[in-house]
């Protein structure tokens, strides 16, 4: 089992109870999923650019990735409906609470000038989402194996009403919230 997945049992259910005040522990928040999202805009002309972000996708993830399709048509982009444009993966379970144990404790403090991350970024509705400049900073990813270095957006959808108890879910996991 995860140690985060014991971790929330043990010490998060209580804390959040202590200073939220819940009276019953299934009004605790709890993470829902991790959606890693990664747009590929160069695959338009060139399809062997997506294959390899998929790939990498699939190696820090350890999970199948979903190619993801243009919607609709936008000239100014060179993009038609139905065109191959990036990849996603929903984690839940068990892999989503290790993919989160890997992202706070290996690949952020692996980041260039890492301050910590943007408190700001929840959506009203107790989501955060957090942007990766660069693949490398997982340890599953070897330099020299990538052929262009590329970013993702990592999509934490909680349980959680509110912002401030997403922030405080998140932040007893450990997540480092820049001050």
């Amino acid at each position: 089992m995860s140690r985060y997945k014991d971790l929330y049992k043990d010490q998060v259910v209580d804390a959040m109870v202590k200073k939220f005040g819940y009276k019953n522990i299934m009004e605790v928040p709890k993470v829902d999923k991790i959606v890693i999202n990664m747009g590929v805009g160069e695959a338009k002309e060139n399809a062997k650019v997506l294959e390899s972000a998929v790939k990498d996708m699939e190696t820090i993830t350890g999970q199948k990735a979903v190619i993801t399709r243009a919607k609709n048509a936008i000239a100014n982009f060179k993009i038609r409906e139905g065109m191959a444009i990036g990849c996603k993966v929903t984690l839940r379970g068990e892999k989503m609470y290790d993919f989160m144990d890997r992202l706070i404790n290996l690949a952020l403090p692996r980041v260039r000038d890492f301050r910590g991350v943007n408190p700001n970024a929840f959506d009203g509705r107790g989501n955060y989402a957090l942007g990766i400049k660069e693949q490398i900073i997982f340890p599953e990813i070897e330099y020299d194996k990538i052929d262009k270095v590329r970013g993702m957006d990592v999509i934490v959808v909680t349980t959680a009403k509110t912002d401030e108890e997403a922030k405080e879910l998140l932040t007893q996991f450990g997540m480092p919230f820049a001050k």
